[in-house]
């Protein structure tokens, strides 16, 4: 097991009518902006709720917050919460409106004129002190709710950069699974794949002796297989949808990453995926990742056997063919939610895969637990997707 130090300072609020708390945790002098997406909050009856416990303080609204949050929109929202003089972000919705209110909450302290200066430059974050914010989550999936990261996409330029600081954690977040009873069926999918490949990125390396992770990381990835099928079928199932919110919080919230090697190939790939062609970010993992088995399955031969027995219950047969046995289980998932796993199912070609591999070339990125996936490997990787 590698060093580490771990702090996650969020305060979880979980369960059915848990908003109501929210006017214990926010001050009550705080100016505070909310922030949501599409409007579907006040479909599930989350701004109801959100708005009936802000009573009594000065509140005001952005809306839009698109899938993949835009950098286009998001500025706009960094003005307004500058001149409203907002001291306070509660973001109401999935992991992309929490993305967006973490970048808000960087921007309105940077004093840079071009805010996307700091996810180009990681270090020009550490002299921001975030403004406070906290969440409502209405759609489990990328762990935002509990994490001190963000991605963020400016289309202008076809970019999706990720970005991370201690000042993004949430002070609190709100978990209400019956704000996820009407998600469509692309959602809750994208989701679960989002939080399966959190575990897999943290987990799918090589060996190192970090046992409890393994078992937590195995935990998780087993919930997520046994409750896919009936929670695809009613999403209306509170204890379904309770365990996979719960799943999704803890794939990505540091715990299953203390002392061990981490990936994100995967994600990284995956962005520019998006960045270039729109797919949803839970479309391209669920691409890239039987993919990126394949073409690494030497060296990460170790974790894909203990994985494929430990999950999948492959435990027969040569090396080589367990690990077939354990990609094609890996594929198979994914499928079952309705998801195509190939470049070719959405006419995506080779033009594609140069235009990545240039742009890690350009970015001299070397990836992997080992840092060791150069741009050539990430062309096999997406050859081996088509």
């Amino acid at each position: 097991m590698e060093n580490f130090i771990t702090q996650n300072p969020t305060k979880l609020i979980f369960g059915k009518g848990s908003a109501a708390r929210i006017s214990r945790e926010i001050p009550s002098e705080a100016r505070v902006m909310v922030l949501y997406g599409g409007g579907s909050i006040k479909k599930n009856g989350a701004y109801d709720d959100v708005m009936r416990a802000l009573e009594g303080h000065v509140v005001t609204e952005f809306g839009g917050i698109e899938p993949n949050p835009k950098y286009e929109t998001l500025i706009q929202a960094v003005e307004l919460a500058r001149s409203s003089g907002s001291d306070f972000l509660l973001a109401v919705g999935g992991g992309s409106v929490i993305d967006g209110t973490k970048f808000v909450s960087c921007a309105m302290r940077y004093s840079g004129a071009n805010l996307w200066d700091f996810l180009l430059d990681s270090s020009l974050l550490k002299a921001i002190e975030p403004v406070p914010l906290a969440a409502v989550l209405t759609l489990p999936a990328t762990g935002s709710e509990m994490n001190n990261g963000g991605v963020i996409s400016r289309y202008s330029t076809g970019e999706k950069l990720p970005f991370h600081h201690d000042g993004v954690f949430p002070r609190f977040s709100v978990l209400d699974p019956c704000y996820c009873f009407t998600l469509p069926d692309r959602q809750v999918a994208n989701g679960l794949v989002d939080t399966f490949a959190h575990v897999l990125e943290q987990y799918l390396t090589y060996p190192s002796e970090s046992r409890v992770q393994d078992r937590f990381s195995e935990g998780i990835l087993l919930t997520l297989k046994e409750l896919a099928g009936p929670l695809m079928k009613n999403h209306a199932d509170y204890d379904l949808m309770s365990n996979f919110m719960i799943a999704a919080t803890m794939g990505l919230n540091g715990y299953i990453a203390w002392g061990v090697p981490q990936d994100w190939t995967t994600h990284m790939i995956g962005h520019e995926l998006t960045a270039l062609h729109g797919l949803d970010h839970g479309v391209t993992l669920a691409i890239v990742y039987p993919a990126l088995m394949d073409v690494l399955r030497e060296p990460k031969g170790d974790k894909l056997l203990q994985y494929g027995e430990r999950v999948w219950n492959v435990n027969a047969g040569s090396r080589e063919s367990r690990i077939d046995a354990t990609i094609s289980h890996t594929r198979n998932f994914f499928e079952s939610l309705g998801i195509r796993t190939h470049l070719s199912d959405y006419g995506i070609g080779t033009s594609t895969i140069d235009a990545i591999v240039k742009r890690f070339s350009d970015r001299g990125w070397k990836l992997g637990e080992r840092g060791d996936v150069d741009p050539a490997t990430v062309r096999r990787i997406l050859e081996a997707a088509m």
